[in-house]
């Protein structure tokens, strides 16, 4: 991912979730390119003609000493839904736990709303399964 893909991850987005979600993506483009406390992780996918159509991200924590966590987070997906339905989506997926693997992760975690049914079936088509932590919130 480039510093010039922003505008191209906002409009995804924006097409997938039917919000904008500027602020958002300037705090992870912000760690992306000038974190030295993460090893931001990006890959993106481009249609023949270089336009993009897809995008994931997430971090791998630089633990003390610089010394690699064994685990990541995937934190952000979004493929244009001109081109979804087309594997683009799992591709993503496969060479962002490619590239991790290469890195020593053992174990990415990612966060789902579990009403969101679509994107809980395409994490769990794409070898994810709940894990044994849970998430807990309190209302204010």
């Amino acid at each position: 991912m480039k510093a010039d893909d922003f505008d191209a991850v906002v409009g995804i987005d924006e097409k997938v979730l039917k919000a904008s979600r500027p602020d958002y993506y300037e705090m992870k483009f912000e760690k992306l390119f000038k974190s030295k406390d993460y090893l931001p992780t990006s890959i993106v996918a481009e249609a023949e003609d270089g336009t993009l159509v897809g995008f994931v991200m997430g971090e791998l924590f630089m633990g003390e000493y610089g010394i690699f966590q064994a685990e990541a987070t995937l934190d952000t997906i979004g493929v244009d839904p001109d081109y979804q339905h087309k594997g683009i989506g799992e591709q993503l997926i496969n060479e962002f736990v490619d590239h991790l693997g290469q890195l020593g992760v053992k174990k990415i975690n990612t966060l789902v709303d579990w009403n969101d049914t679509k994107l809980v079936h395409f994490f769990s088509a794409n070898k994810f399964s709940p894990s044994k932590t849970i998430n807990l919130e309190r209302s204010l």
